[in-house]
């Protein structure tokens, strides 16, 4: 879309604004998109009560690539979609990976809260390589233990949302910092946290927009973007995953041919720059840095730092604090070299294996709707 037509859109928009009501504009989500939030009866079987806690757990692109086998009792495959894969941001599967990790620790937590331990056998067959294939993840087996006491951050579960909006001006306190500390603790993770005011601060901001900005700028990784993007209440609701967008404006580009999800939109758009501009002021906003690092990169390590992300934003639920994280500088994909090494650097990362495994904002953010979730049926798959 050239300025011109921006121009355009932008006037006819603002006419369609100050002559019709806003009636079927709601920019909330679908209920039947959201309903995966609620909690589930109590009364169903004990697989599906802490699988359908398992899916609220957060994931890349929200593909929600978890299938799932039920045909041995009391136990739980647990395979990754090779329909849902992101080839270009993230080439050799690790987000993914780290995303079957989240999904397991919220398994494991909820089965807890029943008093049974979930025994997590990762790779049973072997861990993959590049190709995901039908290699399982983990066999999960659900154990009657009296010893088991509940984790107090099952209460976070249906609470637990990841906020990309503008964040408050307020660091965390020092308490909430070490309940976030200590959630991870035992995991093989080392956890890191800058605060504003701390020099490196104005590093992190800079690595984070540039990594964006090259996002938004390479076709192949932006097309994957627009691949899962969901944009209006009928698209969202019809498919439950991926990118939300149900803002009027989107809706009127799209419904008048006027944003293209079929082609890369140029670098120097007006699509673009205003998504550069939103995203660097959330990134000025930004009061706090949170990440993970790994001693190595094998799949299990991979599985390993999903369990203690998704614990820590739990962690940071319960103290009012909000994530959103920031993947881009962290992916694989020759663009992203420079930021990669540039993330690396700072955070004093010398040895090849040594991994960012996360790399997030943390502060506070008025609340924001749930993700979309498809629902446990979409995941159950047969032998």
């Amino acid at each position: 879309m050239n300025r011109r037509q921006w121009l355009r859109l932008c006037a006819s928009g603002m006419l369609v604004a100050t002559t019709l009501p806003l009636t079927g504009c709601s920019t909330a989500l679908p209920a039947e998109a959201i309903a995966a939030w609620q909690p589930p009866p109590a009364n169903l079987p004990l697989r599906e009560w802490v699988l359908a806690h398992a899916i609220l757990a957060p994931n890349a692109h929200n593909l929600q690539s978890w299938l799932v086998n039920l045909d041995t009792p009391d136990t739980i495959w647990l395979r990754l979609d090779p329909q849902r894969l992101l080839p270009a941001t993230d080439p050799y599967h690790r987000q993914l990976v780290m995303s079957q990790g989240t999904f397991l620790e919220l398994l494991a937590i909820a089965a807890q809260e029943r008093g049974y331990r979930a025994e997590i056998t990762p790779f049973p067959a072997g861990e993959f390589g590049q190709e995901v294939g039908d290699t399982p993840i983990a066999r999960v087996r659900l154990l009657a233990d009296a010893s088991v006491r509940p984790d107090p951050l099952f209460a976070q579960i249906l609470q637990r949302h990841t906020n990309r909006s503008l964040y408050l001006p307020q660091t965390p306190t020092a308490a909430a910092l070490a309940a976030i500390r200590a959630s991870v603790a035992g995991l093989p993770v080392e956890m890191g946290m800058v605060m504003a005011g701390e020099p490196s601060i104005a590093e992190h901001r800079r690595i984070a927009q540039q990594a964006w900005e090259i996002e938004l700028s390479t076709p192949a990784p932006l097309l994957e973007s627009y691949r899962v993007l969901r944009v209006g209440p009928d698209e969202i609701a019809a498919h439950r995953d991926g990118i939300s967008l149900n803002t009027p404006l989107i809706r009127l580009l799209t419904a008048t041919g006027l944003f293209d999800r079929s082609r890369p939109s140029p670098p120097e758009s007006a699509a673009v720059r205003g998504q550069v501009d939103e995203f660097n002021a959330k990134i000025a906003s930004t009061q706090a840095f949170f990440w993970l690092i790994t001693l190595d990169n094998r799949r299990t390590t991979q599985l390993a730092a999903g369990r203690a992300y998704v614990r820590a934003q739990l962690a940071a639920t319960a103290q009012g604090l909000v994530m959103h994280p920031l993947q881009q500088a962290l992916q694989e994909y020759p663009e992203q070299s420079g930021p990669y090494a540039a993330i690396r650097q700072l955070l004093g990362m010398h040895e090849a294996a040594h991994t960012v495994q996360m790399w997030a904002r943390l502060g506070y953010a008025p609340p924001v709707e749930p993700a979309p979730r498809r629902g446990l049926a979409a995941h159950l798959r047969p032998a």
